[in-house]
């Protein structure tokens, strides 16, 4: 690439200045923008439910770089504005004041929003959903000793705010359509170990219940009433039922789209040759999986960007990452990579009472699909490689604490 070159990326987290970092690491001497819809430098959100909350962290701990790191890299990070539009005709995107910047490569990092269910009272005062920082600010002022929360939704951020909370003392709920926390995620085995955490901690998990709607006095939230027409009584509610791409950008400009968000080859590339996807929004076409993968976890934000970097100089790579998330609630700190969308059965190694295991998801033929391993640390390079062996292993042998892991699957 010539430096007249212009590259533009859409979206101001984690993704975006990834992105900007790694393609000044692959020597890219042309001209970068950055287009940030906050007015925040770009930072890292799963804080926000954790570390934040608990009072553990400030802004400045997660800001991915300082202001001198961007006019240093001679990177235009446009704050507090959005892209109205794509044009691919023309290689331009129009902004939001309707002025317009050329792109000879353009990289969607759109992320996510929360959404926002069709509850009743779900506008009201007191109804908090938790994205971007000042969201976390509010409701952080929410959250004091003696007062009371409900949740809806008991996936991760539901489950790590209830944890933040109950640590400041605040009374806590949460109401929830599955049979147990984390269902989706994690299936009925490892699901039953977060039951019991929260419940251990105080946690009042109403489980296959739905919400009716959001009770309110005066337009400010009071709690939640639910189809079986019990109440519960909260000073402040939180809906957290998931995340929604920001798809929509890309879709109004004629990009492929499916699986939930913007189809990508393992290169990260769109059907457009110049334009690239990453981190939430980017369906990938996985190498090892031999199939497409969205996950909308860090991890993705985080790595994605290198490669779609060096496929954007033209130095041919792809996204081979294994899925990983993790997540820390009370003394639990749990670390999931792999994917098992399906599984046969799953098997535990260690301690699951006392909360120090691995658990494994393995197929009909005793390979392993994902494995989790919760207070037990620096297992993470031995369980991807008995992913990526595609080897059978024995239960037991898995299950067996005296062998090794890194003697497994060979």
């Amino acid at each position: 690439m010539t430096e007249t070159s212009t590259f533009v990326i859409v979206g101001g987290g984690l993704a975006g200045a990834k992105a900007a970092e790694a393609l000044r690491a692959n020597d890219f001497d042309g001209d970068i923008t950055i287009i940030a819809g906050e007015d925040h430098l770009p930072y890292e959100r799963p804080p926000l439910s954790k570390e934040f909350l608990a009072g553990k962290k400030s802004l400045e701990d997660f800001t991915v770089h300082d202001a001198g790191w961007y006019s240093d890299s001679n990177v235009d990070l446009r704050l507090g504005t959005a892209v109205a539009e794509i044009d691919r005709g023309t290689r331009n995107v129009r902004l939001s004041d309707d002025s317009t910047q050329r792109y000879d490569k353009l990289l969607l990092a759109t992320g996510s929003r929360s959404k926002r269910p069709p509850i009743p009272g779900s506008d009201a005062a007191a109804v908090h959903y938790l994205r971007t920082l000042e969201d976390a600010v509010e409701l952080n002022s929410a959250l004091r000793e003696g007062s009371s929360l409900a949740i809806v939704g008991a996936g991760w951020i539901g489950l790590e705010v209830a944890a933040s909370a109950r640590s400041k003392g605040v009374d806590v709920t949460v109401v929830e359509t599955a049979r147990l926390p984390l269902l989706a995620a994690l299936g009925a085995e490892a699901a039953e170990v977060f039951a019991g955490l929260h419940r251990q901690h105080g946690v009042n998990l109403r489980l296959e219940s739905n919400v009716g709607e959001i009770s309110t006095t005066s337009g400010t939230a009071t709690g939640l009433k639910l189809d079986d027409g019990s109440v519960i009584a909260a000073d402040a509610v939180l809906v957290a039922v998931g995340a929604a791409p920001n798809i929509e950008l890309a879709a109004a400009a004629g990009l492929d789209m499916g699986d939930g968000g913007v189809l990508v080859d393992s290169s990260l590339r769109t059907n457009d040759p110049d334009i690239f996807a990453v981190g939430d929004i980017a369906a990938a076409q996985h190498p090892f999986f031999k199939t497409r993968v969205r996950t909308e976890h860090w991890a993705n934000a985080l790595k994605q960007p290198a490669v779609a970097a060096a496929n954007m100089v033209g130095t041919h790579t792809e996204y081979t990452e294994l899925p990983y998330f993790f997540t820390d609630q009370y003394d639990l700190g749990m670390e999931y990579v792999g994917y098992a969308p399906s599984y046969d059965r799953v098997v535990f190694r260690g301690d699951v009472a006392a909360r120090e295991f691995i658990a494994f998801w393995l197929d009909s033929g005793n390979r392993v699909l994902a494995g989790m391993n919760v207070n037990v640390w620096d297992v993470v390079d031995d369980i991807k490689a008995l992913i990526t062996s595609r080897a059978a292993v024995a239960p037991d042998a898995l299950a067996d604490t005296q062998r090794a892991l890194s003697e497994l699957g060979g």
